[in-house]
């Protein structure tokens, strides 16, 4: 396979995209989507890390091409996914949070694909809305926040507590395979034994859960990563000090404030590597069996991951911040037309992802659709793609919506009613020097903010988030009443602080009926 195509017409008819090929058209590629959870951008082998061990990655991004500045649409998984799923930006979907998931108001390009014809199927995780048409034949899905909400997602106002979030930051090993096993025989056994038979273009989403924690890898891969080698997170006293005060809250809020000891950072390192390296082993056999059933020719690869992970970076750990280890994801894209071994700079985001695989589908997208095609970024072409990357966070833990602008080395978050950070990445990579009120950064922040303003609403887009979450509380406070929704909370609070937050809800629920009443 040549590394790159000299034309746009021979790269157009070696993907069979919509501008070459009609909506039925045979030539059209297949799909393997393969989303992992939690997997950021910087723990993998074809992303330079020294230690993490994904041969399989490795291989599959030298036969393709690696976007090394992707950004998911929110860093934690209901929001992430309706972006990723949607090609809208979450509140599009009204998806702020792991408690308010997927309205069903868009389609997902699952659906879109199907409505052109191809063949849908999916299996794993999803963490949309069963209420709603995904667009694929699911086999063992899971939609776990619809019916488990994340309920600590609606008390941001202030932000509360979730007792139980510092014991995830530890690991070990265990002797039984994961459940994504299961999911890539699945998508095996499609491969195999149905796909060919089909007569039409096909795509397969596989849903992975590694390497979300609890950071559990089995032995042979725990035994990879010897604690004595692994790496530490470099924070200091310093730094912690002047921290941004939403990043101070969110340690609270995950009740990572109190240092750590360094053996259960170790481990906790150690188990997150051991769990991508065994997500890598099950991406291996999908690509093999594409490989050996003649489908690979045929057949357009995506890997990415619906968020990243921060890892004790920046004193956080798990996810919820517009920093890179959470936002900043893995992109892998490898098949037919696709140049191998490439490499693009630009920022990019999953509503990109989502316009190339409706043009490659031929399936088309309404002007709704908020990215732009990664297909001429793959062949070099930037002319039309505007050169930037949008995420927004709005879930658990943040006391304010916040906003990110990523574009070329400048990093731009922004904070609703709070001081704003300015980064420029290849100077700083670790995020630890804001510049955003440094004169010579003037020009470049006021570009950045602009972006943003002109993308979106940040203030409008906040309070919808409060409103839609208060929402959702005051659903839950009139259903249960006091007592059923403190025992609804006290798993994630404890039996003190949702005791009191129950009554709270409840009493604020009851002036706003009088209020009504009165108007």
């Amino acid at each position: 396979m040549p590394s790159h195509l000299s034309t746009r017409r021979q790269f157009a008819a070696a993907l069979g995209t919509a501008a070459s090929v009609g909506a039925q058209s045979p030539r059209r590629p297949n799909i393997v989507f393969v989303c992992s959870d939690q997997h950021s951008f910087k723990y993998a082998g074809f992303a330079g890390h020294p230690l993490v061990k994904t041969p399989n990655l490795d291989r599959i991004a030298s036969r393709g091409v690696v976007f090394d500045n992707a950004y998911c649409g929110s860093p934690v998984c209901a929001p992430g996914r309706a972006c990723m799923m949607t090609g809208l930006y979450p509140h599009h979907t009204n998806s702020f949070c792991n408690s308010t998931v997927w309205d069903g108001s868009q389609p997902t390009w699952g659906t879109r694909l199907r409505r052109a014809g191809y063949h849908t199927e999916a299996t794993g995780k999803f963490d949309l809305n069963p209420d709603f048409d995904i667009g694929f034949e699911e086999h063992a899905t899971g939609h776990g926040h619809r019916s488990r909400p994340d309920i600590t997602s609606l008390f941001r106002s202030p932000v509360a507590y979730r007792a139980g979030e510092r014991g995830l930051v530890n690991g070990r090993p265990r002797d039984t395979s994961h459940a994504d096993a299961e999911r890539a025989r699945t998508c095996v056994e499609f491969i195999r034994e149905k796909a060919s038979g089909l007569g039409k273009p096909w795509c397969y989403y596989v849903g992975f859960t590694a390497p979300h924690p609890a950071f559990v890898a089995r032995q042979r891969y725990w035994e990879m990563y010897p604690r004595e080698q692994v790496d530490l997170p470099q924070v200091t006293a310093e730094y912690l000090e002047s921290q941004h005060l939403i990043f101070q809250e969110l340690r609270h809020f995950k009740r990572i404030a109190t240092p750590i000891s360094e053996p259960r950072i170790r481990n906790a390192r150690a188990g997150y590597y051991g769990l991508v390296t065994e997500l890598d082993e099950h991406i291996g056999w999908i690509w093999s069996a594409l490989e050996e059933s003649g489908e690979l020719e045929r057949t357009i690869f995506v890997y990415t991951s619906d968020h990243g992970e921060a890892l004790g970076d920046h004193g956080l750990w798990l996810k919820n911040n517009l920093l890179e280890p959470a936002a900043h994801v893995p992109l892998v894209i490898a098949g037919p037309g696709v140049p191998q071994g490439r490499r693009v700079a630009r920022a990019t985001g999953h509503v990109d992802l989502v316009q190339s695989l409706l043009e490659w589908s031929g399936s088309g997208g309404g002007p709704e659709i908020k990215g732009h095609s990664l297909i001429p970024l793959m062949r070099g072409d930037t002319s039309a793609h505007p050169g930037w990357a949008y995420s927004e966070s709005h879930s658990e833990g943040n006391a304010t919506g916040s906003f990110m602008i990523r574009r070329g080395p400048w990093k731009y978050i922004h904070f609703t009613w709070y001081e704003d950070l300015l980064f420029n990445l290849e100077e700083d990579p670790g995020e630890l020097h804001d510049r955003s009120r440094d004169p010579e950064a003037r020009r470049v922040l006021r570009e950045l903010r602009d972006i943003l303003e002109d993308e979106v609403s940040p203030e409008a887009v906040t309070r919808a988030g409060f409103e839609t979450q208060e929402r959702m509380l005051a659903g839950f406070a009139s259903e249960l009443g006091e007592q059923g929704l403190a025992k609804m909370l006290q798993g994630r609070m404890g039996s003190g602080l949702a005791q009191s937050l129950a009554a709270r809800a409840v009493r604020d629920l009851a002036h706003r009926s009088g209020s009504e009443h009165r108007a």
